[in-house]
């Protein structure tokens, strides 16, 4: 528990260090993709006529989140031919990456989704498979950052984190939204093409203001991974080709996933891995359509812009701080049952808009609602995940627990589209029972609640 004496306009201070700003930007670089293969690809299936099922399934690409673990540990091993020794191992990994999602959005410039429908996902499958694979070395990047006794600049580099992540997703849709409505207003014919093009000046600032992020080292991470190689070889006897590849698997792949069982247990560690997996899934299947939702009532895309993505973006960042304070003050799994009830409860604010009709008022009240629910219980599921993992393993376990978070997120997701048509686009109905598919997760956290070995002091 924090001490009385230390107040919340102390506990501030935390977020003025100058690696808070690091972090921020690395926050950002990760949340920015997710503009391009979410809001502004959904949007411009929709306005070319696609079905709502259609938009729905395309979002599957978002399934490569959930695997990202799998390579994980190739990331941590591998090292970029020349930028690994020019700008280091971590933002070796992140240029790459945000090179192959440049060449994506140039592809995808050319492209008519009526006429190469597959050809366009394919490449947004490709800009998920970056984003994804840079999303493990940008929570790598961001944990490096602050030593591991700083455990109250981690939780404030957390709530930094999903600032910074909601800053890219955020400021990057309104970005998108007024760059398609202005390159439509102009006659433009191909304006979402256009628009992508200007996304991708955005990706190459990113990449400049990345260079101003510091990078430990790698040389004595390599050195104790080789380590740890050798310590599993000699165990194995033989000093042969097989005996390597076996030693490099199980020190990589097989001892995170060990120590996690090890730690909490089997029946605590499958509770924990249900929790996460089902904690967002109503939270995603209302992001998955609300776009289309906002299109089908009226808004136009600058309506959009200004109340779900500035309007929100601002209330966003204002309660993921007052959020990471929270967690600090009151304890990350009471704000884990908050941050869920909440969800709910913002939720069944659609609903009351599906079924009054087109309102501002609504329409603003909702989404400042549903970014305060989705800002605690962003800051709260960073927390919680980052108190489980051992440190040894950090990244990979990281990687692991995010990903399953992720596949619940996405996978079932991606019947929301269906969901809607099979409720014959009965918005409200639909909202309720996005409420209502928090409720398991909770469960899940009730029972194992006495039973975490969290770090939490």
């Amino acid at each position: 528990m924090m001490k009385k004496e230390e107040t919340i306009s102390n506990l501030f201070k935390y977020y003025f260090d100058i690696r808070m700003l690091r972090i921020l930007l690395l926050g950002a670089i990760s949340g920015f993709p997710w503009v391009l293969i979410g809001s502004s690809l959904s949007l411009w299936l929709k306005e070319e006529g696609l079905s709502r099922s259609t938009i729905g399934w395309a979002g599957l690409i978002f399934g490569v989140y959930a695997f990202n673990y799998l390579w994980a540990p190739l990331i941590d091993r591998i090292q970029i031919p020349f930028l690994t020794k020019k700008i280091g191992h971590r933002r070796g990994w992140i240029v790459l990456m945000q090179l192959l999602i440049l060449i994506s959005l140039v592809l995808w410039s050319f492209i008519n989704p009526s006429e190469n429908l597959a050809l366009l996902i394919s490449i947004g499958l490709v800009i998920a498979i970056a984003s994804s694979t840079q999303d493990i070395t940008v929570d790598a990047l961001r944990i490096e950052q602050v030593e591991e006794y700083e455990t109250k600049s981690m939780a404030a580099g957390a709530a930094m984190a999903v600032v910074g992540w909601w800053t890219g997703y955020k400021l990057g849709g309104v970005v998108a939204l007024f760059t398609a409505e202005y390159f439509e207003k102009i006659g433009v014919n191909n304006y979402w093409q256009a628009t992508f093009i200007v996304m991708g000046v955005v990706v190459i600032l990113m990449n400049i203001a990345l260079m101003f992020v510091h990078e430990n080292s790698f040389t004595e991470r390599f050195l104790s991974q080789k380590k740890t190689d050798e310590t599993i070889k000699n165990k194995l006897g033989n000093n042969n080709f097989l005996t390597i590849i076996l030693s490099w698997l199980s020190g990589t792949i097989g001892g995170p996933v060990i120590s996690f069982f090890k730690k909490n247990g089997f029946s605590i560690a499958m509770g924990i891995l249900g929790f996460v997996f089902l904690f967002k899934i109503g939270e995603a299947f209302l992001g998955r359509m609300s776009i289309v939702f906002y299109k089908e009532l009226g808004f136009s895309k600058s309506d959009i812009a200004i109340y779900s993505k500035t309007l929100g973006w601002i209330t966003t960042v204002v309660f993921t701080l007052l959020g990471g304070l929270f967690a600090i003050r009151s304890g990350t799994v009471k704000t884990m049952f908050i941050a869920g009830g909440l969800m709910a409860i913002t939720n069944l604010m659609f609903t009351l808009l599906a079924w009054s009709g087109k309102s501002e008022l609504l329409f603003a009240a909702a989404v400042i609602l549903d970014d305060i629910a989705a800002a605690f219980a962003t800051v709260a599921f960073v927390a919680f995940i980052s108190l489980l993992v051992d440190r040894t393993y950090t990244a990979t376990q990281y990687a692991l627990l995010a990903s399953i978070g992720t596949a619940g997120r996405t996978l079932l997701a991606s019947s929301s589209g269906s969901l809607v048509d099979w409720l014959n686009g009965d918005w409200g109905i639909f909202f309720i029972l996005t409420a209502l598919m928090v409720i398991p997760s909770l469960i899940c956290l009730w029972f194992i609640r006495k039973k975490l070995k969290l770090s939490e002091k």
